[in-house]
């Protein structure tokens, strides 16, 4: 089978054909279709983060595809069904957070694409109790980047403790910012989208925002006072740049939450102080489980939410992180690599 393979951190990827994997017991083999490109597979090659992935790997934890095989042991999904192969890889099963309903916090996951091979690749292992199922009316290509960008914005609003009719501010009107904006309005949300140039602006508003603050023009914080007399219910931060996240926190009125998704490189500091005596929550929000990918998708196949996607194949793969890391992709890349 072709794959992307990184065998050096910040090396090129290299296309190459390696064995067809065979499934264990409790696995799936998945012919993948097509895979979405994630700002973490570009740290993942270059080795960024304090845990390391193995090497060689093959990236990719956005695929989704039709199973071909499963092991012995499966019963809950056969050949020809339609599933995507998500960052959880794996989970213990049985820790406290596994049986709280926490699996994302799982001590002993293995994440597709870093611990795992992942779907940069024609074929892919799955652990089949992991796989979630792609709606019949959702195409591989538009499902793709809902099985970590969509669930990840999805799960953020989730524990932002926001209902419908509260404000919501999303920092950063990227590759997720521009679904977390979506998911927001279908829930019912009143959405304030903050980034900068006048392109952004009218994404947003198409999108449903309500308002749009460019970041560049005016303080955020301020504005948000200005239009509700307030601070916003919940703030959902994807931006990575330190001066973003503080604009977040200082929008957030009291006993609102202030929800971090994105992975900066640099501390952020808390004003323990105004965070104790405004009753401002801080909250860490990574992926989601398999449950939070079955929601998540479900907007999507009532076509309340829709990825911006950019088309590519597998042999771009150094072509797009070059443009990845120059910030030049609108939206998400998805590499198609089956009809």
């Amino acid at each position: 089978m072709k794959a992307a393979v990184v065998h050096h951190f910040k090396d090129q990827l290299t296309i190459e054909d390696l064995p067809l994997p065979k499934p264990g017991p409790r696995d799936a083999l998945v012919k993948i279709h097509a895979c979405g490109v994630c700002h973490t597979d570009l740290h993942a090659c270059h080795g960024d983060w304090p845990v390391k992935p193995k090497l060689p790997l093959v990236p990719g934890h956005e695929g989704v595809g039709t199973v071909t095989e499963v092991g012995d042991q499966i019963t809950h999904i056969k050949p020809g069904d339609r599933v995507g192969i998500p960052w959880l890889y794996s989970a213990c099963g049985y820790c406290e957070y596994c049986l709280e309903g926490k699996e994302t916090l799982c001590l002993a996951q293995h994440n597709a694409g870093y611990s795992i091979d992942g779907g940069y690749a024609e074929y892919c292992l799955a652990a089949a109790d992991y796989v979630v199922k792609v709606p019949d009316n959702i195409s591989f290509v538009d499902a793709a980047p809902l099985f970590c960008a969509g669930v990840t914005t999805y799960k953020a609003l989730k524990v932002s403790r926001t209902k419908p009719g509260d404000w919501v501010s999303v920092v950063g009107v990227g590759g997720l910012g521009h679904l977390a904006v979506q998911y927001a309005v279908a829930m019912g949300l009143n959405v304030i989208a903050v980034d900068t140039g006048a392109e952004k602006k009218a994404l947003s508003q198409d999108l449903g925002a309500t308002h749009f603050i460019d970041f560049i023009q005016e303080q955020p914080e301020e504005k948000i006072q200005s239009l509700l007399g307030n601070g916003v219910h919940a703030t959902v931060c994807t931006a990575v740049s330190k001066a973003g996240f503080e604009s977040a926190y200082r929008s957030v009125r009291r006993g609102g939450t202030c929800v971090l998704v994105g992975l900066p490189p640099e501390d952020m500091p808390i004003p323990i102080f105004d965070t104790v005596i405004n009753g401002v929550s801080v909250v860490g929000s990574i992926v989601g489980t398999r449950k939070d990918l079955q929601e998540c998708l479900e907007f999507a196949a009532q076509g309340k939410v829709k990825a911006i996607i950019q088309k590519r194949t597998l042999e771009e793969i150094n072509a797009i992180f070059d443009e990845m890391e120059k910030g030049d992709i609108a939206g998400r890349v998805v590499m198609e690599l089956a009809e």
